[in-house]
């Protein structure tokens, strides 16, 4: 008895390929695109060919100070951290194996809020607000490590991994409510518009602050990515394929701490962005991850972007934060992905 063994054509493996440099490539050009549209928008209009010049020849432009110091650190900023965002958020849907994972649903962002408004509301006097980035990311790390913790049992599985993260992250949130009914009204409106998530005066220190991490931790994300890939077949499966399950499942994590950390760090808490950008580039790329991570990054980035660029004109004269337009989007999807996701388990 003979067994044939149905594989796929070199023609239709070319033909995935091909499709997913199509969809990268049409995404790049979308985010360029609209970088370039949002730097000609805002409270003072100027043209294409204004922007262009200011852009070529600062010197002898009249608006060079608006577009090189205003908008576009603002525009550059916002698509770094709507990256890292939806990087990270691919990451724990992949590790975790579960799609409502993202980094606020597991406390991560909790984490980074909690110590930012205890760093405002106790330090904001005494300390430059330069500091905040650093007391937010280190309320990330302490948030993950604390999850990681609580949820080990013979080793880190998703299922106490999610159900700690929900727990701590409610946690978190009480208590940076109540920091900022005890903290004074100055205090407490710099945190409430810091947690809604704002880049509105964002300085190119803030995106010098911001690279650094996802050049860092990208690569790392795609080395790893093939063992993430064999890890959503089942920790079995995964460890028979010599997979390092703790190894890779920790580095892992750590990458998408570093990158949510670093995000609410430099732009606030912007909600749902990790939890909506791998969905919609699944859909373009598929599930892999080598090739969600890209997917992903050009989905959140184009996000956050066009929340930002909603909050800076929609409303004029008032500059609005971008996390309210993030928020308004993400948490119906995450009723449809809660809804999907009880249908198809029935």
């Amino acid at each position: 008895m003979r067994i044939e063994t149905a594989l796929p054509s070199p023609g239709t493996v070319q033909d995935k390929r091909d499709r997913l440099c199509q969809n990268l490539l049409l995404l790049g050009f979308l985010l360029l695109a609209s970088a370039a549209f949002s730097l000609c928008l805002g409270s003072f209009p100027t043209s294409f060919m204004q922007v262009m010049r200011a852009l070529a020849a600062p010197d002898s432009s009249d608006i060079a100070f608006i577009i090189w110091e205003l908008r576009l650190p603002r525009i550059t900023l916002a698509m770094l951290v709507g990256a890292a965002l939806a990087i990270a958020g691919a990451i724990l849907q992949s590790i975790v194996r579960n799609p409502l994972a993202s980094p606020d649903v597991i406390g991560i962002t909790s984490g980074a809020a909690f110590a930012a408004v205890l760093f405002l509301a106790l330090l904001g006097t005494t300390l430059s607000i330069r500091w905040l980035p650093v007391a937010a990311m280190l309320g990330a790390l302490l948030a993950a490590l604390a999850v990681a913790c609580l949820s080990w049992k013979n080793g880190i599985s998703p299922a106490r991994l999610v159900l700690v993260g929900i727990g701590l992250a409610a946690a978190m949130g009480a208590g940076t409510t109540l920091m900022i009914v005890l903290s004074d009204d100055a205090a407490a409106m710099t945190a409430y518009v810091w947690l809604t998530g704002s880049l509105y005066a964002a300085q190119w220190k803030d995106v010098q602050g911001m690279l650094p991490w996802l050049l860092v931790t990208v690569p790392v994300c795609l080395m790893f990515a093939r063992h993430a890939d064999a890890m959503a077949l089942g920790d079995s499966v995964a460890e028979g394929l010599g997979v390092a399950i703790l190894r890779s499942r920790l580095t892992l994590l750590a990458c998408s701490v570093a990158l949510a950390g670093a995000a609410v760090a430099f732009a606030g808490g912007l909600s749902f962005v990790g939890l909506i950008a791998p969905h919609l580039a699944a859909r373009l790329v598929g599930r892999n991850l080598a090739r969600l991570v890209p997917g992903s990054a050009l989905v959140g980035a184009l996000i956050v972007l066009y929340a930002d660029l909603l909050g800076r004109v929609a409303f004029l004269p008032k500059d609005l934060p971008a996390g309210i337009f993030v928020a308004g989007i993400g948490a119906p999807f995450f009723v449809y992905l809660l809804h999907r996701t009880r249908y198809q388990q029935r």
